[in-house]
């Protein structure tokens, strides 16, 4: 099913305005994008003119996969979906990335890709199964659930299909509209909303094909070493089985272990079955807790209103984590008396109830009343509203309305990974973010933990560049930590892999640190082209200029533009439910707290000078060089930006 080893070879272009269905060819875009963000960035970059709408015919919505999509044992089947996001203000490309089945499903049936332009008539869905595709009717599907969609289409066409689909939300256009796949895999930043734009209910997909490897004995090799790497230590399979190990989890409800496609064994992934037996759904990180507090604080008790709300987002098909932020400006609103009850038909004195949820869900995603001011999303909904409503969100709203979290008050480092993307790069904060937990558990005298401010150090020192990195009390070594992550991180993106997995940063081995080599390994078994790991990092650094090239010509304007929130240098920092006392490390590993801290101005500054230098940019306005782009094989960018005076 290939021309190359990891790719099928094509990718499916739908035309919904003519009903046109073609291919192109994966190769005119994998040798210098590889895969995933990559090559939807360059798919985008070609064929999406700036100055467009979100809902625009002529946006695309851009799926694609991988290389190492439908392999066993590497977490490497995830599918991003790329275009020009609603949930930004303003709007811009962006991306999401979504695991489950979906993504392995469209590699078996011969596509790398699928890119989706034009709009229906009428609401339609995509059906793919190998050759044959088919655009079909879908009116007796509009107005259902994500989930109503899935088992409707599962019953039509066999549960062996895989469908991701827009829900009621996406339907009318929401901001924060994501989009709902198998296993309750989501995607955001509005892409459900950008789906519904072109009367596209759903892509339902089954494949049959298969995946081979250039090398697979040396791809077993590698299986076996990953194994090695993250091995959790006896027991810890068992534990997370368990359903009082996950704490959103109540007495009475079931739990079983959902893992995607070629899972390399990561265990937090669960679906949760009601006391009743009659719901089942996903449980995992932020969806899962992000109402756990507010409705023990209004129950008094654990109960399974934080299990039904975690569906209610999914099944209208609504962003979980816009929606916290949502309930904290609401609350404020309330409470500044800029808001009531019944001024917005929300019950917004019962905060933590299902009542308030169910209304504040079903009126934003239905635009009914007061939904439809929500619709519009935070800020354009605190610039409705008025009254100081706007500076009620401005110490704690992130980009694409989700809150600040990994906030570089504690890690200056984050300061300049907020500051280069569209959204919330999540992926890139958890690199040092989830390495500061396991230090967290040493500081505290966790039995068992290893992960002492020396490994932490090494750590810093292997992956991000210098052990300065690991230094929260200075700015020093902190724009090289940035640049490190960030090529890394899109090099990821590309391939694609789990973020849940990768890197591995550290490990239960002698020295406790972990290999950054692994991804290059894998993807020379799989293709048989050698790629070491500077290689694959300069992939990387190539994707991420090619970002940064589409957002400049649609508007960034480089250094004005590379801001984090202004609370990050007035508000100090306060501790937070994960790390109450803000610890990180200081000077020579000294436990330190944070506490009280803000983003000093000059050296975010001074950060900023040193990181463009490093990127080979122009440090006074911090736009992209000629020379950068043309050396990382990007002449085409280079000349288009030269040619709008935005490239020196």
């Amino acid at each position: 099913m290939t021309e190359r080893y990891g790719y099928a070879g094509k990718i499916l272009r739908v035309d919904l305005s003519s009903g046109n269905i073609t291919h192109i060819p994966t190769m005119d875009y994998a040798d210098g994008f590889l895969g995933g963000r990559g090559i939807a960035a360059k798919i985008y970059w070609d064929e999406v003119p700036p100055d467009i709408n979100a809902f625009d015919p002529e946006n695309r919505m851009i799926f694609v996969t991988g290389p190492l999509a439908g392999f066993s044992g590497l977490s490497g089947s995830r599918w991003t979906v790329c275009g020009k996001a609603p949930a930004m203000t303003p709007q811009e490309f962006s991306y999401c990335n979504l695991g489950g089945r979906w993504g392995g499903q469209l590699k078996f049936a011969g596509y790398d890709g699928l890119v989706i332009q034009g709009k229906s008539d009428r609401p339609v869905y995509l059906f793919i199964q190998d050759d044959f595709v088919e655009i079909r009717d879908a009116s007796t599907l509009w107005g259902k659930s994500t989930v109503e969609v899935r088992e409707i289409l599962k019953e039509e066409l066999g549960s062996t299909v895989a469908v991701v689909a827009c829900g009621p939300a996406g339907e009318n256009l929401i901001s924060y509209a994501i989009l709902l796949a198998d296993n309750d895999a989501s995607g955001s930043s509005g892409f459900g909303a950008v789906m519904g734009s072109k009367n596209l209910k759903a892509v339902a997909v089954r494949g049959r094909g298969k995946v081979t490897a250039a090398n697979p004995e040396k791809l077993k090799e590698v299986k076996e070493y990953i194994r090695q790497l993250m091995w959790k230590g006896p027991g810890w399979a068992e534990l997370m089985a368990k359903p009082e190990t996950h704490i959103e989890v109540v007495a009475g409800q079931r739990v079983k272990k959902d893992l995607c496609l070629g899972c390399a064994g990561f265990d937090g992934r669960i679906i949760v079955e009601s006391r009743d037996g009659k719901t089942r759904g996903k449980s995992l990180c932020g969806s899962s807790l992000f109402y756990l507090d507010r409705a023990l604080k209004y129950y008094g008790e654990q109960n399974e209103v934080t299990f039904y709300v975690n569906r209610l987002c999914d099944e209208y098909g609504v962003d979980a984590l816009a929606i916290e932020s949502m309930m904290k400006w609401l609350s404020r609103c309330r409470h500044a008396g800029i808001l009531t009850d019944e001024g917005t038909g929300i019950p917004l004195s019962k905060v933590g109830s299902w009542e308030y949820m169910e209304a504040l869900v079903t009126k934003m995603s239905l635009r009914d009343g007061f939904g439809d001011v929500l619709a519009q999303g935070i800020e354009r909904a605190a610039d409705m509203v008025g009254q100081g409503a706007k500076e009620l969100i401005a110490d704690y709203v992130s980009k694409a309305g989700h809150l600040l979290t990994y906030c570089p008050r504690t890690f200056p480092v984050h300061g300049l990974l907020y500051a280069m993307e569209p959204r919330q790069a999540i992926n890139q904060l958890h690199e040092m973010g989830l390495v500061l937990f396991g230090w967290l558990n040493w500081a505290s005298g966790l039995e068992g933990s290893y992960l002492s401010s020396d490994v932490f150090r090494k750590i810093a020192a292997r992956f991000w560049g210098s052990d300065l990195a690991a230094d929260f009390s200075t700015y020093d070594g902190k724009a090289l930590a940035a640049a490190k992550i960030q090529d890394r991180e899109y090099a990821k993106e590309s391939l694609i892999l789990c973020d849940f997995t990768w890197p591995v940063t550290h490990t239960l081995s002698e020295d406790h640190v972990g290999d950054p080599s692994v991804e290059s390994k894998i993807l020379s078994a799989i293709t048989g082209e050698e790629v070491d790991e500077e290689g694959l990092y300069r992939i990387g650094e190539r994707v991420f200029n090619l970002q940064r090239a589409i957002h400049v010509r649609e508007g960034h304007k480089g250094r004005e533009s590379d801001q984090i929130p202004e609370a990050f240098f007035t508000t100090p920092l306060k501790g937070h439910a994960m790390n109450p006392n803000a610890q990180a490390p200081g000077k020579d590993g000294e436990i330190t707290s944070r506490i009280g801290m803000v983003v000093d101005r000059v050296e975010f500054e001074r950060m900023k000078d040193e990181y463009y230098q490093l990127r080979g940019w122009d440090v006074a306005t911090g736009l992209q060089t000629r020379t950068k782009l043309e050396e990382l094989g990007l002449q085409e960018i280079a000349q288009d930006l030269e040619q709008r005076g935005l490239v020196r």
